[in-house]
């Protein structure tokens, strides 16, 4: 379920060991599945640990998550990163927003999923997002951008050179375009 690399084991065992005994971690998420999903680490006295917790054993601790959250954890991946601007503590946890899907799922699920795994989260950074709008029976993905995306300058190539290049390569044989039906109204919202 969740992968704690070796470097960010170390680092919470170091960080346990000024804690009370039998103090553990906890690996959560905020309004799982929706779009405002949050994950988190934080500590979890043997007084805070429920009944449905689900535990796994690593090198020193325990993490402890939430049954509501355990799903929305699948892939997860925590890290302790080095580099030249000190260290940091990572959390991955592609499917937080959505619960992922099975490979069998209708296309319709499985590019919803895509879109709020990988699409989403690379366009935040800008502040925008898109929504799927409609799946059309000749494959075409219809999309409206919105937040920081509506009305920007860039908004045609990210369409074409990247959210329509990853969705082909990624369902390549069942989509056969991806269309956006925004109508862009330029403002202080747009990223430029």
């Amino acid at each position: 379920m969740i992968t704690i690399t070796e470097a960010a084991q170390a680092h919470f065992a170091k960080l346990l060991s000024s804690q009370p005994e039998g103090t553990n971690i906890r690996v959560f998420v905020i309004n799982p599945g929706t779009p405002q999903a949050e994950c988190g680490v934080s500590y979890c006295p043997p007084d805070a640990v429920e009944a449905d917790d689900i535990e796994l054993p690593f090198e020193g601790f325990n993490a402890m998550v939430d049954e509501k959250s355990a799903p929305f954890l699948d892939d997860a991946l925590i890290d302790y990163v080095t580099d030249q601007l000190g260290s940091q503590l990572t959390l991955k946890a592609p499917n937080a927003k959505m619960r992922k899907v099975a490979d069998d799922a209708p296309l319709r699920d499985r590019v919803e999923y895509v879109i709020q795994s990988q699409v989403n989260p690379q366009l935040a950074g800008h502040g925008g997002f898109i929504t799927l709008m409609e799946l059309t029976d000749d494959g075409i993905a219809v999309i409206q951008f919105g937040g920081g995306c509506n009305g920007c300058s860039m908004v045609d190539v990210t369409l074409k050179d990247g959210i329509e290049k990853q969705l082909l390569e990624e369902f390549s044989g069942e989509l056969t375009a991806v269309k956006d039906v925004t109508e862009h109204e330029h403002g202080d919202h747009s990223y430029f």
